[in-house]
């Protein structure tokens, strides 16, 4: 059993030196000094780009530590707002309701998860077909939402909406504490934090050795005596489960959201920004997660309306030349420059350290 240092110091993830450590303390001074030199405004951009983050490190655990590719993590961020803004809808004045909404969007999710993961990993579904289901499920989610339109779809006092979506969520609240503008940034900030603590130590840990031997080799680690559907079910249920925290957050920013929050486009995104990061690094998907969301978000405001074509065609130059992933590319070049001054031999090099 590894102590809590060793599991958040362990080698599965870029950077684990004090130089590295220093590095990441600066980055969150910076991130926490943040709103005292920006607007408030600015500041809920900023946690916009960061919101997304759960669901880029959900999917990065599940394809880049798993290796199995999801294609719908969308359907969880989906089912998490739509359910969070039911929740928090009926429950509108009451001051706990929206945590209320909090935690059963994802308990929601994980819910669903846990049917779905059990139908595809108990059944023993191969791993090319699973991106197929997942996508499928999604689509039927924005096909049912979509057709959600009439009076007859209403929760209580909430109404679904069909494709115009649902409106008027409430934001998130404790007590009497509202979390608009500065609160909603630092909260966001802090979620976002815990969450990639939580997943590099659990990659660090013996459940991720277990994680990283299946990708490698299903069978040999079967034989080893572990269940390798139970494994892969409750890494797919944890995936979705921050999938719908994402969408939780979305939700509590934009106070709305849409059916075709969980379509193709939307679909294929968080792939895009594992993809460009490095799959097999969190800290990676986290870093491209973000600056993909601030590329997008910058191009749309400049008026840019083929933002998703240029994010795209991103996708194709890091596949052909950095198949590897920008950031973790970036992380070996650097490491190999500084290994090569010392004169040590690279035989033998792990590219995450």
């Amino acid at each position: 059993m590894r102590g809590p240092i060793a599991t958040l110091t362990g080698t599965n993830d870029i950077g684990h030196s004090p130089v590295f450590w220093a590095g990441f303390a600066l980055v969150l001074a910076a991130l926490a000094a943040y709103p005292g030199t920006a607007t408030e405004f600015e500041a809920n951009n900023v946690a916009f780009y960061l919101l997304n983050v759960p669901l880029a490190l959900g999917l990065c655990l599940l394809w880049g530590y798993g290796g199995v590719l999801s294609f719908g993590q969308v359907a969880y961020f989906g089912i998490a707002a739509y359910v969070y803004g039911i929740i928090a809808g009926n429950m509108n004045g009451s001051p706990w309701g929206s945590l209320i909404g909090v935690i059963g969007g994802l308990t929601a999710s994980a819910v669903a998860a846990g049917i779905f993961g059990y139908f595809v990993f108990y059944a023993r579904v191969q791993n090319w077909i699973v991106p197929i289901l997942t996508l499928v499920l999604t689509l039927l989610l924005e096909t049912f939402l979509g057709q959600t339109a009439g009076y007859q779809w209403r929760v209580g006092q909430v109404q679904l909406g069909g494709y115009n979506g649902m409106t008027g969520i409430p934001p998130f609240q404790l007590g009497d504490l509202m979390f608009f503008g500065y609160y909603f940034y630092y909260y966001v900030l802090v979620v976002v934090v815990l969450s990639y603590i939580g997943c590099r130590m659990l990659v660090n840990a013996n459940a991720g050795e277990v994680l990283l031997a299946i990708r490698e080799d299903p069978l040999r680690t079967e034989l080893l005596g572990y269940d390798i559907r139970a494994r892969q079910w409750s890494i797919f249920v944890l995936a979705s489960m921050l999938a719908g925290l994402s969408g939780v957050l979305y939700v509590q920013w934009g106070n709305y959201i849409t059916p075709t929050q969980v379509g193709l486009a939307q679909a294929s995104l968080p792939v895009i920004w594992v993809a460009v990061g490095g799959r097999d690094s969190l800290l990676a998907c986290a870093i491209s997660t973000y600056a993909l969301n601030w590329l997008t978000y910058t191009l749309s405001s400049a008026g840019y309306q083929s933002a998703l074509v240029i994010i795209g065609f991103l996708l194709v130059i890091v596949m052909l030349f950095f198949p590897r992933g920008v950031v973790v590319t970036i992380a070996r070049a650097t490491i190999w420059r500084r290994k090569e001054r010392r004169g040590v031999d690279d035989v033998g090099y792990d590219p995450r350290h």
